[in-house]
């Protein structure tokens, strides 16, 4: 689990604007017709279409594409009752997954009371408006009454997440865990500790996959459901055991096959593992403490399959993995509610997933080479793009199958494609680098450490767990720059190479003065070079005591530069290093280069760095399409930049057939397959979705990536420095601690590939 401090969280949200989400038109609005048409009098006519035909508002208004996160604030995350406006931020979180996971957009509405049919009441009165709703943290019992009320008097998809979201995934686990485990459903005896909201739907969700009513043991605060007791309502009754001899978790565990645990951390023992059947699972879910530790849980028992709901073990159960897909589903045949049938597809199609060969890209960001269906994966990762898909048409097909939709689907295909293009692809890339950081996070030395930036970012990164922080420089200020500001900067490394580290600083200089002795470097020079932290640091680097170096944020690019080259080098085989730009859109990610490099690179230069580039955007689990740029167009125009652009094309066709590579090319050309199709069928990037971009000096590449960060809206990461024999990336002059933490994540990554 991410650490977070709490003043991190509170700037999250109040920096910029206000909360986490907002309204975008969808409609031109730059003229007074446009206006006209949105407003008045133009919207007049949709409103009289609707008036006489109802079911026109999904083709006229958003409400198609349009759910409501609704709650009364009364069973927040793990704070309890806050009250319905102090929900609201989850409420707004629960919006954002939404749109990130199945584009749907979200209102979030927090209804200020407690009293059932008051609730009930505003939900039906402004239901119009929504194409569905999702109500989230009600408390039972009233959730229970508050759901099945509005499913009665509703048309549109609504569900309780809280119930049934844990219930549906919980359930895929299970299912996999079963048949790893080599029993059947209809034989295991499973423990339940928890009888509220969610214990109910998993119960009865378990047994609609095959588990036997009872063969489940339900425990609340006060022990065992059973018969005996009288202070049982009407939900918890209908769990209630006929064995009356049994109370407590120690005593109902003795021999069970499952445990799901929905209560509280720390409840469940070794001891209560180690007497269970053989073969056995856990799931304990209690967020953030589960019932028992994934580590004490495994290391109790080697025959044992372990889920929880924190994204730092295996197997977690993120409800993430099913409410906007199930959404997203139901919406799209316009279903008249959610039913049971529904969530037993998504139940089915998400275990199913399980099963399928992961993709690559899942496999980069968790720091695994092979990712496969066993003990460790029984259910998918929240990254997954796939999840769409699978369980969105699962339930869709669901909902026409069983009645309650409204639009039916008949070319699935044609659906499934629909449903992976409404991603975006803007921020997959750096969730995946990041996740992968955090599989194995390098050290990395700050040569600029008494910096509030620097500072901020490398209490995020260790907070984080995507590195391990070392900081390099007056250590009387960082310690203000940290006091001032409530910095935590324990566990990490300080140095002041100025005042400091004699003998090192004298270590360091010897061995830099063995490398540059002929190039007219003394040794009192190169003595005096380390108290220069970007000498110093790159030569903690150079000697393996820190794996790579992060610097450039206040001095001028080329200076980190210089030292690094000197006493690091460039990769065998590379005569020069080059800058890449990572350009994050909504398209997915670019690779520009050279950026920030090479003035005016030579034909042969130009093949060094688009094979560079290549291995680089390789390592982030992605094929490179190159085009190389040009102000021509397969020899349209004659210059010295179409000359040495082509022959660079003929040396890369010749010498690196695998790659996919075509230029000259004019950027237009090389991002509208369609123009290129066109006028250019017989060109290598025709149907190839080009990511990758080398200019042909350096003024093209950094015009180019600044305009599209200014005016297109990209997010640039970057510049990655590629061709060095070990990780030194240089930041831009007034990096912001966002790109700061991109570019300290991309250094982890670039290390871990070079061990």
């Amino acid at each position: 689990m991410a650490k977070f401090r709490r003043e991190d969280a509170l700037d999250y949200h109040s920096q910029g604007r206000p909360g986490k989400i907002e309204v975008i038109p969808t409609k031109p609005y730059s003229t007074q017709r446009d206006l006209t048409l949105a407003y008045s009098p133009g919207v007049a006519e949709p409103c009289l279409e609707i008036e006489k035909s109802p079911e026109d508002a999904y083709k006229y208004t958003a409400k198609g594409n349009l759910v409501a996160v609704i709650s009364n604030g009364t069973a927040v995350l793990g704070l309890g009752d806050i009250g319905a406006l102090a929900s609201k931020p989850v409420m707004e979180g629960k919006g954002l997954l939404f749109k990130i996971f199945a584009d749907i957009d979200v209102f979030d509405i927090e209804i200020d009371t407690k009293n059932v049919d008051e609730f009930i009441n505003t939900v039906k009165n402004i239901a119009p408006t929504f194409g569905g709703i999702n109500l989230e943290d009600i408390k039972a019992p009233e959730c229970f009454e508050i759901e099945k009320r509005l499913k009665e008097v509703l048309d549109i998809p609504l569900m309780h997440d809280d119930q049934h979201g844990t219930a549906i995934i919980s359930a895929a686990g299970l299912l996999n865990a079963i048949e790893l485990s080599g029993k059947k459903m209809s034989d295991v005896r499973l423990v339940i500790n928890g009888a509220g909201a969610s214990a109910n739907s998993c119960a009865k969700m378990y047994i609609a996959v095959g588990v036997k009513k009872e063969n489940i043991t339900m425990l609340d605060s006060k022990g065992v459901l059973h018969k005996g007791r009288k202070d049982l309502d009407q939900y918890k009754s209908f769990f209630a055991s006929e064995k009356t001899n049994i109370n407590t978790l120690e005593e109902a565990i003795k021999g069970a096959d499952v445990f799901v645990g929905l209560s509280k951390g720390n409840i469940l023992s070794q001891d209560m593992v180690k007497s269970m059947a053989k073969n056995c699972v856990v799931f304990a879910l209690a967020n953030p403490t589960p019932e028992i530790s994934y580590e004490d849980a495994i290391s109790a028992r080697k025959d044992i399959i372990v889920a929880t709901g924190r994204s730092d073990n295996p197997n977690q159960v993120n409800n993430v993995l099913g409410f906007p897909f199930i959404f997203r589903g139901a919406m799209d045949v316009r279903a008249t509610a959610i039913n049971e049938e529904m969530k037993l597809a998504a139940t089915f199609a998400i275990a199913a997933l399980a099963k399928e060969p992961v993709p690559d890209y899942v496999n980069l960001a968790y720091g695994s080479k092979n990712l496969s269906f066993g003990s460790d994966y029984i259910i998918p990762k929240p990254i997954d793009n796939r999840l769409i898909s699978a369980v969105s048409s699962a339930v869709a097909k669901a909902a026409i199958d069983s009645g309650v939709a409204k639009r039916k689907i008949t070319d699935w295909d044609a659906y499934r494609s629909e449903l992976e293009n409404r991603l975006g692809k803007d921020n997959k890339l750096m969730r995946s680098l990041a996740d992968k950081a955090k599989s194995n996070p390098k050290r990395i030395v700050f040569a600029e450490a008494d910096n509030y930036k620097i500072l901020k970012a490398a209490q995020v990164v260790r907070d984080e767990g995507i590195a391990k922080p070392i900081l390099l420089g007056d250590k009387a200020k960082i310690a203000r720059i940290a006091e001032d500001n409530s910095m935590d900067l324990s566990d990490m490394q300080l140095m002041d190479p100025m005042d400091e580290h004699e003998d090192k600083r004298n270590e360091f200089g010897d061995m830099l003065w063995q490398k540059r002795q002929r190039r007219g470097l003394t040794q009192y020079d190169a003595r005096k070079l380390m108290r220069d932290r970007n000498y110093f640091g790159a030569m903690m680097v150079e000697i393996g005591m820190a794996d790579a170096m992060i610097s450039g944020l206040t001095r001028k690019y080329g200076q980190p530069i210089k030292p690094a080259l000197e006493i690091i080098s460039t990769l065998p085989g590379v005569s020069k290093v080059a800058g890449l730009y990572i350009m994050v859109t909504k398209r997915g990610p670019y690779f520009f280069a050279d950026t920030t490099m090479n003035t005016d690179p030579t034909a042969e230069e130009l093949v060094d760095i688009a094979v560079l580039t290549a291995n680089t955007v390789k390592q982030y689990n992605i094929n490179p399409r190159i085009a190389m740029l040009s102000y021509s167009n397969f020899g349209s125009a004659v210059g010295e930049v179409p000359t040495k652009v082509a022959k660079a094309v003929e040396i890369l066709h010749n010498n690196y057939p695998g790659l996919v590579v075509d230029g000259d090319i004019q950027a237009n050309f090389a991002t509208n397959n369609a123009l290129l199709k066109e006028q250019f069928p017989f060109s290598s990037l025709v149907d190839k979705d080009v990511n990758t971009f080398i200019f042909p000096n350096l003024a093209a590449g950094n015009i180019a990536y600044k305009l599209m960060q200014e005016l297109g809206g990209a997010e640039a990461i970057g510049p990655v420095l590629i061709g060095m024999n070990k990780p030194v990336h240089v930041l831009q002059l007034g990096s912001s601690v966002r790109e700061i933490v991109n570019m300290i994540t991309i250094a982890v990554v670039d290390a871990q590939n070079k061990k």
